[in-house]
């Protein structure tokens, strides 16, 4: 049985005091709930106040994004080694925020995919379409490319070592959620797409949705049969709202 994870993307937000009263209450209201796995992704500057606050805790960390390179001349970029240093778990590769916004098209995604597996890190790769594309009937072709890239590079063996994100492009910071019936369906065509390879990794393969998941709609979303958490963004944020989220995933 897969356990579900729910795990905040903090994007470019935080201050030193406000994350200190996020994580603490965060910390003390998931105590015992150990039917799901949490995380939160922190902006880089952050992750050693992550590490120290929650490194006795039930709750991992990791990054928002990584570079593909080891080390060298790439000014304002962040490796992989640089992570572990902190003792990062997770870290986010292939957000739509950095596919569209700093144009990381599929194989650089499947590069930083690579670094942070050969790191040791657990890689939650990011795939998703933008509303066109969605409109034009296009979801399976974009997300099955975005997935075909990762796994042409390192083999479908490596997926057993990552999770998957789906997460549409029009339903992040929109307020717009796809609907349970919509996102069950893309996690199917993502399954199906990781079983021709090899049905043993699908099965057990996590795939989480993001995409304006909130308190409100979070268990009827977790309750789709291959939704197997989330990636939370602004919910994440919020404690009451985070806590209530990771509270439905224990169902």
């Amino acid at each position: 049985m897969r356990m579900k994870l729910v795990a905040g993307n903090w994007t470019m937000h935080g201050e030193i005091e406000q994350n200190r009263e996020l994580l603490n209450m965060i910390v003390s209201g998931t105590t015992g709930m150990e039917r799901a796995t949490c995380a939160v992704c922190v902006p880089y500057p952050y992750l050693s106040q992550a590490q120290s606050l929650l490194k006795n805790t039930h709750i991992s960390w990791g990054a928002q994004n990584i570079s593909q390179h080891d080390k060298g001349a790439y000014t304002g970029e962040v490796s992989a080694i640089m992570l572990n240093d902190f003792c990062c778990r997770y870290v986010i590769v292939g957000h739509s925020e950095r596919r569209t916004l700093y144009s990381e098209d599929s194989r650089t995604v499947a590069l930083k995919f690579k670094a942070a597996l050969d790191a040791g890190l657990v890689p939650i790769l990011c795939v998703g379409e933008t509303l066109n594309q969605r409109e034009a009937g296009f979801t399976e072709q974009v997300v099955g490319e975005q997935l075909d890239a990762v796994i042409g590079l390192v083999g479908v063996d490596a997926l057993a070592s990552s999770v998957l994100a789906y997460e549409p492009i029009w339903a992040i910071g929109t307020g717009k959620t796809a609907t349970p019936q919509q996102a069950q369906g893309v996690h199917v065509f993502i399954r199906n797409r990781v079983a021709s390879h090899n049905v043993r990794i699908a099965a057990e393969l996590r795939i989480i949705y993001g995409g304006s998941v909130k308190a409100s709609n979070a268990a009827e979303l977790f309750a789709m049969l291959d939704i197997d958490g989330g990636l939370i963004g602004g919910a994440s944020l919020i404690a009451d709202e985070f806590i209530s989220i990771f509270l439905a995933a224990q169902n």
